[in-house]
């Protein structure tokens, strides 16, 4: 499973660049800059994803797996919100908001993935 968090990660990375790019040249500098908040925030936490896998392949427990998948939910979630009212002026309601806290959940579960002894 971690690898598969590292390869979802790297994906997740290519398309906030993806996405920066055109934030930068094919939007109007105000959705252009809704885009790019999304699009930091995705990166940001691919390389959370990445660095998640890479502990989950040196630990075992659920914790490392629980915080990677509030990540990738969690980014999905709020980028995608963050992206169509960009793009498409459309709203998904609590689903960005929500995508959000499942971000905030990831990093208070890595925490606790850092700190609690892995079980035997």
């Amino acid at each position: 499973m971690s690898r598969f968090w590292m390869a979802l990660g790297a994906l997740s990375g290519l398309i906030a660049v993806a996405m920066a790019a055109y934030a930068s040249h094919g939007l109007d500098p105000a959705r252009g800059a809704l885009a790019m908040t999304g699009a930091s925030l995705q990166a940001w936490h691919a390389l959370a994803l990445l660095g998640t896998g890479l502990l989950a392949e040196r630990r075992r427990g659920a914790l490392p797996q629980v915080a990677a998948a509030c990540f990738a939910l969690g980014s999905l979630a709020f980028c995608a919100g963050v992206y169509l009212r960009a793009l498409a002026d459309v709203s998904i309601g609590l689903v960005t908001p929500a995508g959000g806290l499942l971000l905030m959940v990831g990093w208070g579960v890595l925490a606790a993935a850092a700190l609690v002894a892995p079980p035997k």
